[in-house]
């Protein structure tokens, strides 16, 4: 039952997206998965940090587990400017796909300013992943400016 509730979650990625742009969708509802099939590695530069997973099927089961981990931690990706974006279409490869050339399940993680700050051949879960990105220097100094915010 999981695997056609993944199926179909996939499968309506891509329509979900209309006339907005994925930058505006996402400003919207900081929570939704998008399909990489319209997006560039260049969108999303200063504004977000992309969590791009592949998969070569959406029944993948790799795919499937990192899917579930994201949804019962979404809200620390959100608080960390995570753009999650999902590719499981290797035949129609996306821009994305074709910059960071992924084999079979592989998660990547791509920093405000564009570089890949993360590889991994495996599901991480929201622990993992939230360590990951508040070790970049970029979220280290959004932190402390939070912070400063707070106290004034």
């Amino acid at each position: 039952m999981k695997r056609i509730l993944i199926s179909a979650l996939v499968a309506s990625l891509a329509s979900a997206v209309s006339a907005e742009t994925v930058l505006e969708a996402w400003t919207a509802d900081r929570t939704q998965i998008f399909d990489a099939a319209n997006i560039t590695p260049a969108d999303f530069i200063w504004q977000a940090r992309p969590l791009v997973i592949f998969a070569q099927s959406p029944l993948d089961p790799m795919f499937i587990e990192q899917l579930d981990l994201l949804r019962d931690g979404i809200e620390e990706m959100v608080e960390r400017d995570v753009i999650v974006i999902v590719d499981t279409d290797p035949a129609n490869p996306s821009a994305l796909r074709t910059a960071l050339r992924p084999r079979a399940f592989m998660l990547t993680l791509v920093g405000k300013d564009g570089r890949t700050a993360l590889r991994k051949p495996a599901p991480w879960d929201i622990r993992e992943l939230s360590r990951a990105i508040d070790k970049i220097p970029m979220r280290q100094q959004e932190i402390i400016d939070h912070r400063a915010l707070r106290n004034e």
